[in-house]
Formats: C-alpha cells, sequence, structure tokens
C-alpha cells in the first residue's frame, strides 16, 4: 500500500510541476514502441487533472497531444529544456 501512495505522489509532483511551467516551451521525446520514437518542440497548453496537453506548430499546421502524468512516470514520454535539452524532472531518474 504504501508504494501505491509514493507513486500517488510523485504523480502529484508531476502534475504540479507542470503546472508552474504552463505556456512554457518544451521539448519531448515519445516512445511510440517498436523502436520509433516522436521528437518535438512544443508549448505546454492546458493541464488537468488526469493528463496534460502540448500544442506544437510545425508550418501552418497545429496540433495538440495529449499524456498522461503516468507517461512521464512510466518514461513513455520525457520531457526536457529545449534549450540546453536538462530533464524537466531530474528527480525521477
Amino acid at each position: 500500500m504504501a508504494d501505491r501512495r509514493t507513486q500517488l505522489e510523485l504523480l502529484d509532483r508531476i502534475r504540479d510541476n507542470l503546472s508552474s511551467r504552463l505556456g512554457s516551451e518544451m521539448k519531448f521525446r515519445t516512445n511510440l514502441g517498436r523502436c520509433r520514437v516522436l521528437e518535438r518542440i512544443g508549448v505546454l497548453e492546458e493541464v488537468y487533472p488526469n493528463l496534460f496537453v502540448i500544442k506544437v506548430v510545425e508550418g501552418e499546421t497545429v496540433r495538440r497531444i495529449s499524456y498522461t502524468y503516468v507517461d512521464v512516470l512510466t518514461k513513455t514520454v520525457e520531457l526536457s529544456s529545449p534549450g540546453d535539452g536538462e530533464s524537466l524532472f531530474p528527480w525521477l531518474n
């Protein structure tokens, strides 16, 4: 039971960290499986209780991609600073 409590605390910490970065630009790297990886730079547009949305502008196309906080916890998506590539969650490593 303590392990589940720890996971919930980590998810809350991830959510709080992202909430404080609302409107910030970030680089994200998503593992799509089968050796496929998506890397983009976008702006954190929305933070909801169970997921967050990143807006990506590619030319004239605007896309919104949503991820859950569990995706960050399980490293399915990795978020970093676009300038230096430093992880936004170094305490998860």
